[in-house]
């Protein structure tokens, strides 16, 4: 998943998406039935002098690994989501700083990294357990506005064939143009039971995983949504949006707003 030459030439700046007209905008007719949904979130905090943090900061797939053990033998259960972000606002004001969120739908067991001195000790002083784990019961509601953070990896498939016309295995083509990210994200959202009220795209470039093997580019979006319909929008927070999630992509965070 390479982009070619005049991809790479595409610049790295933000881009602001709103609701496609060509998609429904209305809510469907069990409008006033809501939902809950139970989950895990955690909130590590890691070392960024850690030898193991840095191995894995440039590999994504392995901190993939390390995140999926902390769930035992039974990790297709768990449905592990995870974002990794870089001196997030709101924690702490040193850069280089690395929060790590993690989503499952079972209780993890992070005590294996604490021994490892792969996270930061907790600090007594900002009252942050590290790490910090919390079972949450969302009310889902259709109508309802919530804001919203996605790393993503907007792509398509390329359908490939031998010179008889015999289909091979598809590749995945990165979508690197704002009006394609916008139309990709309208997508992601029609069929996820929400609506996209407004959103900025932050390109972030390549990443490489599996032993530099593998690569892939993503994107930080950043907006408000409106719940069109509970239970894909359910899945949709259970299962993620969009392909990558092995690399840290397909994470929906709500929020109220």
């Amino acid at each position: 998943m390479r982009p070619n030459d005049q991809q790479r030439r595409s610049p790295p700046r933000s881009s602001r998406c709103t609701q496609s007209s060509r998609l429904p905008s209305t809510l469907h007719a069990n409008d006033t039935v809501g939902g809950r949904l139970a989950m895990y979130l955690s909130r590590l905090l890691l070392n960024p002098y850690s030898r193991q943090v840095k191995r894995e900061i440039s590999d994504p797939y392995n901190l993939h690994r390390t995140i999926l053990r902390a769930f035992g033998s039974d990790r297709k259960a768990a449905n592990v989501l995870h974002r990794l972000e870089i001196n997030p606002g709101g924690f702490s004001g040193h850069s280089g700083q690395m929060m790590l969120l993690v989503q499952s739908e079972t209780a993890p067991d992070w005590g294996w990294l604490q021994a490892k001195e792969y996270l930061l000790p907790a600090d007594p002083f900002s009252g942050l357990d590290n790490p910090a784990i919390k079972a949450v019961e969302l009310a889902l509601q259709n109508g309802r506005f919530l804001q919203f953070r996605l790393r993503a990896n907007p792509t398509i498939k390329k359908v490939r064939r031998d010179a008889n016309g015999n289909r091979l295995n598809s590749n995945r083509v990165p979508l690197v143009h704002e009006d394609k990210q916008c139309e990709w994200l309208n997508k992601q959202a029609a069929k996820s039971g929400f609506t996209i009220i407004d959103a900025i795209i932050k390109p972030e470039g390549k990443q490489t995983g599996y032993h530099k093997k593998l690569t892939i580019y993503t994107v930080l979006i950043n907006g408000r949504l409106q719940i069109t319909d509970t239970t894909k929008f359910s899945t949709a927070l259970r299962q993620g949006i969009g392909p990558a999630k092995a690399f840290g992509c397909g994470l929906l965070s709500i929020a109220p707003g």
